[in-house]
């Protein structure tokens, strides 16, 4: 053989050796992963100082599962810091936010206003909103169940012209103060309860005029609201088109929104119950009550009932067997139908059994 041609096959093998090395780490390289630990983040060893455990707006009253003690970087450490063991938490039950914390933000001194503080109710209440006090007893009052922080609806009962009504008048009222107290008191590390005779509340403007026209009117209760009330009347809200949340509305701004919306009271959707829904023998309307009064004072026959039934077989009125009674007479109820009946005949039917049964007594 030519040694020039074996010099070039020499070559060749050795280059097609090279390359086929190089390949063989090419592809060892790109092999699947190694699976290798994550850095585990460095817990704070520093001490443990007081965080909002969720957004605290402005106003808001501090309970105590609002706030907690978590573990800080010591180099992070301010002056303004709660820290834990230097710091009595039951002090700052009952203080109201001065200004916006979020979640997980470290408490300051300088954020929250203490009860008996230079403006502490005007920090307590909401952007344009106003605080009213109601008078209130242990009856009207959850039986000192009522705490601030909590909220409530507003049920007026009164006397219009013999009906006998109870009407839920506003709905989630934030209570700001029972008496001229702000905070839950303990004792043994339970929330004691005591009786009150003033409850002041949050409320708009609109709604601090109807509950001074309200006290006037008749008798104010409290009921107290679930927790979970909020969340179901928001939905309803949004469902129905109340509340509206702009499309290009950041997550921020809907939460902000959406927070504003569950904390304002409401004066709309009002529900009522009269003595009739009660009791089958109250006045079902005030015309009715004025109309019974009418014929007891006069001492004449009280009106005529009116159809009650419409169909086949239906009571459309008085019956009289023995036509147009004269003198005073009694109106007897038998289920849904009446009679007219003369008292003179017998002479023994007294007045007051009269009056008894123009209003609907039974035989």
């Amino acid at each position: 053989m030519d040694r020039k041609k074996l010099v070039l096959l020499l070559a060749a093998l050795v280059i097609a050796a090279g390359t086929a090395f190089v390949a063989r780490s090419m592809f060892a390289g790109s092999g699947a992963p190694q699976a290798s630990a994550a850095p585990v983040a460095a817990v704070p060893t520093g001490p443990r100082v007081l965080v909002a455990n969720r957004s605290l707006p402005v106003g808001t009253i501090i309970t105590q599962d609002a706030i907690g003690f978590q573990a800080w970087p010591s180099e992070l450490v301010q002056d303004a810091y709660f820290i834990d063991g230097e710091a009595d938490v039951s002090q700052l039950l009952g203080t109201v936010v001065r200004y916006p914390i979020t979640a997980g933000e470290p408490v300051t001194q300088g954020g929250l206003v203490a009860p008996g503080d230079r403006g502490f109710l005007a920090a307590a209440l909401g952007p344009g909103m106003r605080a009213v006090t109601v008078p209130v007893n242990s009856s009207t009052s959850v039986a000192g169940f009522v705490f601030p922080g909590d909220r409530v609806d507003l049920m007026m009962t009164h006397d219009a012209n013999g009906l006998k009504a109870t009407e839920t008048i506003l709905r989630n009222l934030r209570v700001l103060a029972t008496d001229q107290s702000t905070s839950q008191s303990t004792v043994d590390g339970r929330t004691a309860v005591r009786a009150f005779s003033t409850v002041t509340l949050e409320v708009t403007p609109k709604i601090a005029e109807k509950i001074a026209v309200a006290q006037t009117v008749g008798t104010l209760s409290l009921s107290l609201r679930s927790i979970a009330d909020n969340a179901t009347d928001l939905e309803r809200a949004l469902a129905s088109g109340e509340i509206k949340i702009p499309d290009n509305a950041t997550p921020q701004e809907e939460e902000r929104l959406l927070a504003r919306a569950r904390a304002m009271p409401s004066d709309t959707a009002s529900s009522y119950v009269t003595g009739a829904d009660v009791s089958r023998f109250a006045i079902r309307s005030a015309s009715q009550a004025s109309q019974a009064n009418s014929g007891m004072i006069s001492g004449g026959p009280p009106p005529a009932p009116q159809p009650m039934i419409e169909g086949p077989g239906s009571i459309s009125g008085p019956s009289s067997p023995s036509g147009p009674a004269s003198g005073p007479t009694v109106r007897v109820m038998r289920g849904q139908g009446s009679t007219t009946v003369s008292a003179g005949k017998t002479g023994t039917v007294k007045t007051d059994t009269a009056q008894t049964s123009a209003i609907g007594g039974r035989e």
